[in-house]
């Protein structure tokens, strides 16, 4: 993968076929009504393929399939060592197809060709793979009872799940979803974003190449606001786990209780902290400041966009960073040499560039980027943006941008970066730079994020859960602990004679 040039690369995306077709009982097919819609490369503006437009009866008859499979016990009563010698077989089937399926993500998503290499399809053979080896090794439970009882608690699986995943990661949170809950024996319904849908199309045909049974996973692309919501409002959906916008997050709640009160796990957005000291290494701190923001376009929800630096070193420490930015100006993602790729869309685009506006008018110092760039392309791109003078009160600091834009705030002591880290409705993640083993672990426990980082920020693998705190949602992702979004604790109790 990583030996492959900028042609190299244009020369194989020129010869890839894609697969738009909705994925139900265990083949492509249309959509019931025959529609379809483009999905279009961020990076150059240009269609790739028409994609199957599922509605509301397509949702209908998927759930039917789901549910007969999942009754038949084909799939939910194997054995745990036998499914997991079919995700493990899945894994690999990624694996030997790690080429083609990142240059599905890069084209769909705009991503770098070198991240989708070298992050995106591993992590998501990782968390196949380490899903699948695990599920053999979740023990049921019996309790202390007294000597004429016996009690058995069992993890069973939900039944029906439906899976919404979001446009920014949708190969790897794709996976995050699919591995826990086909791994304890659910039937899943995968709505992958609308406008990036082809990598989860193409690795659902590999589940059915690895032996996973007909009808236990369907992939409907569609539009969120009918089909996800017809979704999440079904009656015999069981359980719905969706990665996006606290907004929508929202309405999913919602829907679930004016529906059959399905299980509903939520991962939402962010505004996260990323908080350095004096005493921090401030060479690797400023390093890692750009790259909190700029990887993937800002388009993170873990994004440290808030900066929040100790006074004493804020002007010192903007300055390194504004020189680390310089390493994050966007290119073409099928370069390997790009860093930072295009917004998503144009819709995107206008978002960061209405919020560039948004700072320079609060009053926030523009101190680097804040333009569009590489408008002759045909893509959306933006250039990494700084803003310095930033108070918590302005809307830059408050709202997710979702973009490559990042906000200094200066603090004065652990007791005000702590206040101002949790001044927010989200609590998703941060960090902590510091070289006080003290100051770094109470400032880490002290801030109300799911995940927090000691110096480093994008820590963490499969082995750790991902979620969380506030308004950025609940249930996790990954680790053993995401088998408990997917699964019904059941107790049994004996009496003897």
């Amino acid at each position: 993968m990583l030996d492959k040039t900028k042609q190299d690369w244009t020369s194989l995306a020129a010869e890839i076929e894609f697969e738009g077709r909705a994925f139900i009982n265990g083949r492509y097919q249309d959509a019931l009504a025959g529609e379809t819609r483009p999905t279009m490369s961020p990076g150059d503006g240009q269609k790739l393929t028409d994609v199957a437009n599922c509605g509301t009866e397509d949702a209908d008859n998927a759930v039917g399939i789901a549910r007969s499979a999942f009754e038949s016990g084909v799939w939910a009563d194997m054995a745990p060592a036998d499914r997991k010698m079919v995700l493990v077989r899945w894994a690999e089937l990624i694996e030997e197809n790690a080429d083609e399926i990142a240059l599905l993500e890069c084209l769909d998503v705009g991503k770098p060709i070198a991240d989708t290499t070298g992050v995106d399809v591993p992590s998501a053979i990782r968390t196949i793979r380490w899903s699948g080896e695990a599920i053999d090794k979740v023990y049921d439970e019996i309790p202390p009872t007294p000597a004429n009882s016996l009690a058995l608690v069992q993890r069973l699986p939900l039944g029906v799940v439906a899976a919404i995943v979001p446009w920014n990661f949708p190969l790897s949170t794709t996976a995050w979803k699919l591995a826990p809950s086909l791994a304890t024996g659910n039937s899943v319904i995968l709505k992958p974003a609308s406008n990036t849908p082809l990598s989860a199309l193409r690795i659902a045909g590999l589940a059915s190449e690895a032996g996973l049974p007909d009808g236990v996973l369907q992939v409907l692309p569609g539009p969120g606001g009918s089909l996800g919501r017809h979704l999440s409002l079904h009656e015999d959906i069981d359980g719905l786990t969706f990665t996006g916008s606290t907004e929508i997050g929202k309405q999913l709640m919602i829907y679930s209780g004016e529906s059959n009160l399905k299980r509903t796990f939520l991962e939402l957005g962010g505004k996260s902290p990323n908080i350095v000291f004096a005493d921090a290494d401030l060479e690797k701190a400023a390093l890692f400041a750009a790259i909190a923001v700029f990887y993937n376009g800002g388009q993170t929800c873990t994004a440290g966009t808030r900066l929040i630096v100790e006074n004493s070193i804020r002007e010192k420490f903007v300055e390194m960073v504004v020189e680390k930015s310089r390493n994050w100006m966007p290119g073409h993602p099928l370069d390997p040499a790009t860093t930072m790729g295009p917004m998503i869309d144009a819709a995107q685009l206008k978002t960061v560039a209405d919020y560039v506006g948004i700072g320079q008018e609060e009053g926030a110092s523009l101190m680097f980027g804040g333009k569009q760039v590489m408008t002759d392309s045909g893509g959306c791109y933006h250039e990494p943006t700084i803003f310095d003078g930033v108070n918590n009160n302005m809307r830059i600091a408050r709202e997710e941008i979702f973009g490559p834009v990042m906000s200094v705030i200066g603090f004065d002591d652990a007791e005000e970066a702590v206040q101002i880290a949790n001044d927010s409705i989200f609590g998703l993640a941060g960090a902590v730079w510091s070289n006080n083993i003290n100051t770094a672990h109470k400032v880490a426990r002290a801030v109300r994020v799911g995940t927090m980082g000691i110096n480093n920020y994008f820590g963490g693998d499969i082995t750790v859960p991902f979620g969380g705190f506030k308004q950025s949602g609940n249930g996790r992702d990954k680790s053993m602990h995401a088998f408990d979004d997917y699964t019904e604790l059941k107790t049994t109790w004996i009496e003897f004679d």
